[in-house]
Formats: C-alpha cells, sequence, structure tokens
C-alpha cells in the first residue's frame, strides 16, 4: 500500500529520500519531523520514501501519514536488501539519498551531501576520512575498518567508508544497475556494480561523525555481519569478469 506523497507535484522531484524500516515507528516519529524541516530549507522539490516490511509491524504507516511521508511496503520479501531494492524502484527524484530510519544519520547533515552532488555521481558520509569519526564501541569499529580496506583493496573501490549506507545516488545510474544482495552488504553491492557500469565514477567522500540508534536495537548482528560480508566480496570478486555492462547512460 501506498500513500500519496505531500510533496508529489506535477514535475519530478529534485530529490527522493529513501528511508528502509523494519519496526522503526519511535524513530521515525522524531526523525521525519526535522526531516522535512531540514528539506523545506533547502530550495529543492522532495520526496520522502518510507520503506517498511511488507506487512506492517507497528504503527509506522501511521506515523508516516502524521508527517506527510510515503508509506511503502517492500516487495519480494522482508529482508534489508528488498527494501534497497523496492526504495530504488519506487524514487522518482534526479538525486536519491538512503538513510537509515533509527535517527543514526541526521538529517541536518543532508546539506552538505547536496552541497557537492552536482559534480558527483556518489556522495558518501564517510566515517573515515580525516574529519569524520563514529560513536559504535572499538571492537565495532575495527571491525568496520578492516572489512572497508579490505572491500577496497579486493574489489578495487574507490571509497574509505564503503559500508555507511548514508549516501546520495544520481537516480538514473542507481536504476540501472543489477543488485541481488539480500542483507547490509547490498550497501557494498551497490557501489561495486556501479563502479563496474561506469568505470569513471566520481565518489566524493564528506567527513560524517556516526552516532549510536535514538531507540530500539539495531538489526545488525557483528557475527553474520562479518560472515556475510565475507561472503559477498569472494562473489563479487569473481563475478567481476562475468558481468556485461549495458549502455552507458548519457549525463
Amino acid at each position: 500500500m501506498t500513500q500519496p506523497s505531500h510533496e508529489q507535484t506535477r514535475q519530478s522531484p529534485d530529490l527522493s529520500v529513501v528511508l528502509p524500516a523494519y519496526r522503526e515507528a519511535p524513530n521515525l516519529a522524531e526523525l521525519l519531523p526535522r526531516l522535512r524541516q531540514t528539506l523545506e530549507s533547502i530550495p529543492l522539490r522532495f520526496e520522502i520514501l518510507v520503506i517498511d516490511t511488507e506487512s506492517p509491524l507497528d504503527q509506522t504507516e501511521q506515523v508516516c501519514l502524521q508527517h506527510e511521508a510515503t508509506y511503502v511496503q517492500r516487495s519480494g520479501g522482508n529482508d534489508y536488501g528488498d527494501a534497497v531494492r523496492t526504495g530504488i524502484k519506487t524514487a522518482a527524484g534526479r538525486f536519491c539519498l538512503f538513510m537509515d530510519a533509527d535517527g543514526s544519520h541526521p538529517p541536518e547533515f543532508i546539506k552538505q551531501l547536496l552541497a557537492v552532488a552536482e559534480q558527483s555521481d556518489v556522495v558518501v558520509a564517510s566515517r573515515y576520512i580525516n574529519g569524520g569519526g563514529t560513536d559504535n564501541s572499538f571492537v565495532s569499529t575495527l571491525m568496520s575498518r578492516i572489512l572497508n580496506v579490505t572491500f577496497s583493496i579486493v574489489l578495487g573501490l574507490r571509497c574509505s567508508d564503503i559500508s555507511n549506507s548514508f549516501k546520495l545516488y544520481r537516480t538514473e545510474m542507481l536504476q540501472s544497475i543489477p543488485l541481488q544482495c539480500r542483507n547490509f552488504d547490498v550497501i557494498e553491492e551497490i557501489l561495486f556494480r556501479m563502479q563496474q557500469q561506469y568505470p569513471a565514477l566520481r565518489i566524493r567522500e564528506v567527513p560524517f561523525h556516526f552516532r549510536k540508534r535514538a531507540h530500539g536495537e539495531t538489526k545488525r548482528r557483528l557475527l553474520v555481519f562479518i560472515m556475510t560480508f565475507l561472503g559477498t566480496m569472494i562473489r563479487l570478486r569473481f563475478s567481476a569478469g562475468k558481468y556485461q555492462r549495458p549502455g552507458r547512460i548519457q549525463k
């Protein structure tokens, strides 16, 4: 079920903000007003897409109606990858911004991402360049750094923070790539597939400090997270030579 968005006009939006959500109603109730206030202070047309589970598990739909966000039920399954694919398919903006629904990605930071959007194909809120940081534990941060460095080397990705989902993309480019990953590893798959299809892909990293979620527990489990990402890295590495790039989008 999809509710009509207050932001939709006869013209396509400039920006689609996509928030995958899984039992995040309390966090969305705090995040959506801040997000709307931020977006309304920027001279652009926008839409806010909250990608919920296939069947409602909490009050997310009611929260979206209250705060004039478009409520979308994911298709294909209830995994994070299904939410991402649903969001990409639904997005109508020229740019597509993914951010977490748990409050760890402050909407006020969107202005800094948009400031360099026109000169970029992907803009990353980066924890791992000068000026960036994270509130995560030492062990979680260490494992994340190791995984990011390993992904960068093995897959040839020109990015320091591959795994952070807080990224801004050109929607037309994003919608042109095939995605198969089911879990949080879809974030790495996006960057890998985009760089495969567009070898001159312009990736810009902006220093960002990651905050812990506002309410509830994280859906990520460290051991599962590590094993899934290692499996994905191996699969993507050995699929690189088999991938056939479709025609390049003219920008």
